[in-house]
């Protein structure tokens, strides 16, 4: 085995770096395909985002696959590498298998946890097995990498815990409803942090909204992409009642929702209780409204709170994380040195076998005529003395798997018997 990973990502490069590396979905195909038909790569793929570009490879044994790597990103955007070579990482042999399953688990990203990764890493993997990249040791990683990802997701909280604004709101909304199915939003306020907040809650269930701003055009744009409706920012009080989520984010230098406005409203609800969210600087809700009964507000620095807390919960999770990253490379490892160290078995015993045949042979002359049963006992008898010599050989070889010497002991082996490669 032999692997090697190249790359740059948010950490080691600036974003123009990344986008004069990065290669677009729609020229990935044909980038395996000229990975892999360079000499002395046998498989290869390329992972692209916004936030990474890094290129893998499996090399035929012996070959030095980094320059390989490195004049295939240089001819393939027609540049010297060298301007660029700062921003570069390598990784080899196993630091490549634990490198992808740390990828794949997002626990390399900007944002740790955030799931999108998993999905770029899976197209990587299905564009470059359609383009011939992978067929072999390489394939059985990164399939391997999609599956540890899984099972952190599936035995960690890394992904649960909202750690972006917009995402914090519809956590709280969550708690505050027990669920958005059938909820109303009002969007006050035409920006793009109402915009992501409201998005979010839709896809969450919310079934409806309603968009006042003080441009009526703009809030019928919004509306239009949110199938919803717009209401003129004059008749806001005809609607709001309507409201169950309330999304305010104007640039109002006073209070556009004040605690006496909100007590007539909540009257009107009769009870049902009305979620504000307030992500304008300076406020555009009263905080004396959430003294109110079955109103509940949260400004941005609320919000800030609830990111933040969540994140140092992903952070205490990640660390299970990687426990779960370097059990499962381990695992790897043992399966790709067992794989590995089947054909040098084969080829002692065939060798061994051979030389104990051949003397058989030509030592049947000077035995002379035997009866069968004779013939049997000196098979038996040679066959054990084989198995006796193989006995400790091969058990070394079985039990070294997955140590760091272990490839020098098979290539000793294979030297001593001469079995070559």
């Amino acid at each position: 085995m032999n692997l090697v990973l190249l790359g740059i990502n948010h950490r080691t490069a600036p974003v123009e770096v990344r986008e004069r590396m990065n290669i677009p979905e729609a020229r990935l195909a044909d980038a395996v395909s000229d990975l892999v038909h360079r000499p002395g790569i046998q498989e290869g793929m390329i992972l692209s985002t916004c936030n990474r570009v890094e290129v893998i490879a499996s090399a035929e044994e012996n070959v030095e696959a980094d320059p390989i790597l490195r004049q295939f990103l240089a001819d393939h955007h027609h540049c010297e590498l060298q301007p660029f070579e700062r921003y570069f990482y390598r990784h080899l042999q196993q630091d490549v298998i634990s490198h992808l399953f740390r990828v794949a688990s997002s626990l390399d990203s900007m944002i740790l946890g955030e799931p999108q990764i998993l999905g770029q890493m899976k197209q990587a993997f299905q564009i470059a097995r359609q383009a011939g990249g992978l067929n072999g040791p390489l394939q059985e990683i990164v399939n391997q990498a999609l599956a540890v990802a899984r099972r952190v997701r599936r035995e960690t909280a890394l992904g649960t815990a909202a750690v972006s604004v917009s995402y914090a709101a519809v956590e709280l909304a969550k708690k505050i409803f027990g669920g958005l199915e059938g909820k109303t939003i009002l969007v006050i306020g035409a920006g793009k942090m109402s915009e992501l907040a409201a998005k979010h809650l839709l896809r969450s269930g919310a079934s409806a909204i309603l968009v006042a701003n003080r441009t009526f055009e703009r809030a019928q744009e919004l509306a239009v992409a949110f199938r919803g409706t717009a209401i003129p920012y004059d008749e806001l009080f005809n609607h709001i009642n309507q409201a169950d989520i309330v999304i305010s984010s104007t640039g109002a230098p006073h209070f556009v929702i004040t605690r006496a406005q909100a007590a007539k409203l909540l009257g009107a609800r009769k009870g049902r209780p009305m979620f504000f969210v307030d992500i304008a600087v300076p406020r555009d809700i009263d905080p004396a409204v959430n003294e109110l009964d079955n109103a509940f507000v949260y400004d941005i620095d609320d919000l800030a709170q609830v990111v933040e807390a969540n994140k140092r919960q992903r952070e205490r999770e990640a660390v299970w994380a990687e426990q779960i990253v370097q059990e499962e490379v381990g695992r790897m490892m043992k399966r790709l040195a067992s794989r590995e160290v089947v054909p040098t078995i084969v080829a002692l015993e065939d060798r061994l076998n051979h030389i104990r045949e051949g003397e058989m042979e030509r030592y049947r002359s000077r035995l002379g005529a035997l009866a069968p049963e004779q013939r049997e006992a000196v098979d038996a008898l040679t066959r054990g003395i084989l198995n006796k010599i193989l006995h400790g050989p091969i058990t070394e070889l079985k039990s070294g798997v997955g140590n760091p010497e272990h490839t020098a002991l098979v290539r000793l082996i294979q030297k001593i018997f001469g079995l070559g490669s």
